[in-house]
């Protein structure tokens, strides 16, 4: 997908490696930047965060984010009136996603919904955890996958986040006994850094951002694509050999 925009909306595909938008530590370039540099007119779009220094983070037109390791479309709004109709979107959940992702093992159901509450995580200050390992306040999430190829040591779904919440997928998946491939934060033992074939050739976590469905400010429904990326199309044909 090249990026697509109108007066309203502009969507983009991220790859991986880039951070949406900077918090104040990291000093890569993030897709924050990148908008910044090219629609310098978006700067006070959105909301931006105020830290702790007084520093203040510009999240240009953002919505809604992508793990940096996650790639594929995300929406940016050019306008506050286009921002706001997204955000009520979002929080109404009224935003159709639809990731693709390859998780470890095979998966015993062909289609599947997760509904589990997720919080921070009691261990470690990087990770989301389910209910019985969290600390302070959990938050209902709810997570639908289907099953579209399986082989006996991985498995490729189609998957749709009802809920929006950090990490919700990841969480979600190993909870399921079914991390995500190369994830390196929650796939534990599956994840082997040395022996990329036990990894079907991923470096990082194995999500992709396939679809957004959205109703524009005119009224109109729209479906955008990010086209799968070369790592999922091999990974794909790995396991179509396998079945």
């Amino acid at each position: 997908m090249k990026n697509i925009e109108d007066k309203n909306i502009l969507a983009i595909n991220k790859p991986i490696g880039i951070l949406v938008h900077g918090d104040g530590k990291n000093k890569n370039p993030t897709l924050s930047d990148w908008i910044l540099e090219k629609y310098p007119d978006l700067k006070n779009i959105g909301e931006p965060i105020e830290l702790q220094n007084g520093e203040k983070i510009y999240r240009p037109g953002i919505v809604h984010r992508l793990d940096k390791d996650t790639s594929g479309v995300i929406l940016i709004a050019k306008n506050q009136e286009s921002f706001e109709s997204l955000k009520s979107q979002f929080k109404n959940r009224k935003i159709q996603k639809n990731y693709r992702a390859f998780v470890y093992g095979d998966v015993k159901y062909d289609r599947k919904v997760i509904d589990t509450p997720i919080g921070r995580s009691k261990t470690n200050f990087r990770r989301w955890a389910t209910i019985r390992e969290i600390r302070g306040k959990a938050r209902d999430a709810i997570t639908e996958y289907k099953t579209l190829i399986k082989t006996r040591d991985f498995s490729y779904l189609d998957v749709f986040p009802k809920t929006g919440r950090t990490h919700q997928i990841r969480v979600h998946m190993k909870y399921d006994n079914h991390p995500l491939v190369a994830d390196h934060l929650y796939a534990g033992k599956n994840f082997d850094r040395e022996d990329k074939t036990k990894n079907l050739g991923f470096e990082t976590q194995a999500l992709h951002a396939y679809a957004i469905k959205f109703k524009k400010l005119n009224g109109e429904n729209l479906e955008l694509k990010a086209p799968l990326p070369k790592n999922f199309i091999e990974a794909e044909k790995i396991l179509k050999l396998n079945q």
